[in-house]
């Protein structure tokens, strides 16, 4: 995978807040670099001088030493202040850009490929901002010296250059190998973190299979380690080669070097100078290629980062997370009209289209959603609560149609429990911060529950239950929000048949009976008859199915 324009464009978004940092650290480096070449100046100097260290030489030295020290110090500390600023404002930034990105494009993008990307890459990302300085005050020695170099005796730093050049030419075909290995690596990182999750969700199933357990570990786990193991062997390898032929090639030109002042005439102060210099300049090239593997992979990650920050670069218009609470609220009904979506078609196989859909629900019902897996159930729940826009047609709140620029007030009238609902162990109650314990104790109570959980400091105290007491705390969740709206996505399907029949023949009316909608995606048929209305989808239509004739006798009566 290389790189886009938009990714190349994303990375300077990032870094373009801390271009005056970056420049003081450069600036500062250089001078760092400059500082300590002329140092080497000086001490090459005093070797061949009669007067040694003294006079006014003594306090150039001391001075060199100052800005030298100083410039390190300055230019490290500036870069530490980029990299922890940098990773922070990342984190958050991603945060933000999940946080309000449609619903539709995160469910595409899916989990095993998100949290590599939150972990990994942003802490790569981190380890590369601190090697920064040091790597950039190396550079400017190394230019420093060559410089210097040059000065002494231009033939010489001729072969200089040429060994350079050798070298260089040698560590961009490693750079380039390896970064390529490392893409091959970090996509098979997203294959591993896919296992991983496969082994935690999946842990009772792989129990109870021997042959899936062993094909999850030898095909999905082991293979993967192993292939991500070798290619980051080979990438640095790659480096480790390059940079040996390096140091042999260094040490092979000081060799000619003094061959060469054996055969030609010239001065002590330049053989010296040429040979001192050439050998401190080993330290910071040295630093250099073996900042390389890191500033490959950091590469890497940082085109990741843009990548995933690209694809949700156009969130959700008007979701603002410092926006005050909503006042929105239900007074006829919410109607659905003419409302088509159609999911992108997978290979090999037609795309689903749901709609047209034409419903309207009032306050004070009790509406069933029924049908078979696939039917389009959930997906007419999304786009009734606002978390998928129709791709034609309206939904409208007392006749109101709801745009992007309402679509989030909208949502605020809904309560939901999915069948793949997540618990959040806080309570948000509507003005019960206060007296959250206490609001909450009877509901526990009646949902049966109050025995194992208590709220304290505004959370539940425990959520390690059943997946069917933690559902009815989701119902906690849902009474003490008390929104006009709520919506139950196979609710009772973890309960025991007790407290089934609880749900369906008391809860449920209690709540239509205080106003409230309630739209329930079922298949208990037994209790359809409970409904006011049992809207049916088969093939992505809707359709209403009459209501028993018994319950339409007790509804007149």
């Amino acid at each position: 995978m290389k790189p886009s324009e938009g990714q190349a464009t994303e990375v300077l978004r990032l870094l373009k807040p801390f271009l005056p940092w970056l420049l003081l650290s450069a600036v500062t480096g250089i001078a760092a670099g400059a500082s300590t070449v002329a140092l080497l100046a000086t001490i090459n100097e005093v070797l061949h001088r009669p007067g040694g260290l003294a006079g006014g030489l003594l306090l150039t030295f001391i001075a060199l030493c100052a800005v030298a020290l100083c410039g390190r110090a300055v230019s490290d500390i500036s870069t530490n202040l980029v990299g922890q600023r940098l990773v922070a404002q990342v984190r958050k930034g991603l945060a933000q850009k999940i946080l309000s990105a449609p619903i539709d494009a995160l469910e595409r993008y899916r989990t095993h490929r998100l949290m590599p990307v939150l972990t990994q890459d942003v802490d790569m990302i981190s380890d590369a901002a601190f090697m920064l300085a040091s790597t950039l005050i190396s550079v400017a020695i190394a230019l420093g010296c060559l410089v210097y170099l040059a000065m002494l005796s231009l033939p010489l730093f001729g072969m200089l250059v040429v060994a350079l050049a050798i070298g260089g030419t040698l560590q961009l075909v490693a750079q380039a190998r390896a970064v390529a290995g490392f893409w091959q690596s970090r996509e098979h990182e997203e294959h591993l973190h896919k296992a991983y999750r496969g082994i935690s969700e999946g842990a009772k199933e792989l129990r109870m299979h021997r042959a899936r357990r062993a094909n999850v570990f030898g095909s999905q786990i082991e293979r993967t380690v192993d292939t991500i193991r070798d290619i980051n062997w080979r990438a640095i390898n790659t480096y480790v080669l390059a940079a040996a032929f390096g140091s042999a090639l260094y040490f092979l030109l000081i060799a000619m070097i003094l061959g060469w002042a054996a055969f030609q005439t010239m001065e002590p102060a330049v053989l010296s100078g040429f040979v001192l210099v050439l050998l401190f300049l080993k330290g910071p090239v040295d630093q250099i290629v073996g900042a390389l593997p890191n500033t490959g992979r950091a590469k890497v990650a940082f085109e990741r980062v843009a990548d995933l920050s690209a694809r949700f670069a156009n969130p959700e218009p008007h979701l603002h997370l410092d926006r005050p609470p909503s006042d929105v609220r239900l007074g006829r009904s919410i109607e659905l009209r003419g409302v088509r979506y159609a999911f992108d078609a997978p290979e090999g196989a037609p795309a689903f289209e749901l709609g047209p859909i034409d419903v309207r629900l009032q306050p004070g019902e009790l509406v069933f959603v029924v049908g078979d897996n696939g039917s389009g159930k959930t997906t007419m729940i999304k786009l009734l609560l606002g978390l998928y826009a129709p791709h034609e047609g309206t939904v409208l709140l007392d006749g109101q149609p709801v745009t992007p620029a309402n679509r989030d007030d909208y949502r605020q009238l809904f309560t939901t429990v999915f069948s793949d609902f997540y618990l959040f162990e806080d309570l948000v109650g509507t003005g019960l911060a206060p007296t959250l314990p206490e609001a909450a104790r009877p509901y526990l109570e009646r949902l049966e529950i109050a025995h194992k959980v208590n709220v304290k400091d505004g959370a539940f105290t425990t959520l390690d239950l059943s997946t069917g007491q933690r559902k009815r705390l989701a119902l906690v969740h849902a009474y003490l929000e008390g929104r006009p709206v709520l919506v139950f996505d196979e609710w009772a399907a973890d309960q025991d048949p007790t407290f089934r029949h609880l749900f369906y023949t008391e809860l449920l009316p209690e709540l239509r009976d205080k106003g409230h909608l309630l739209v329930v995606i079922s298949h208990d048929d037994r209790y359809f008859h409970l409904a006011d209305r049992v809207l049916r989808m088969h093939a992505g239509r809707l359709h209403e199915d009459a209501v028993a004739e018994s319950h339409q006798d007790s509804l007149v009566a």
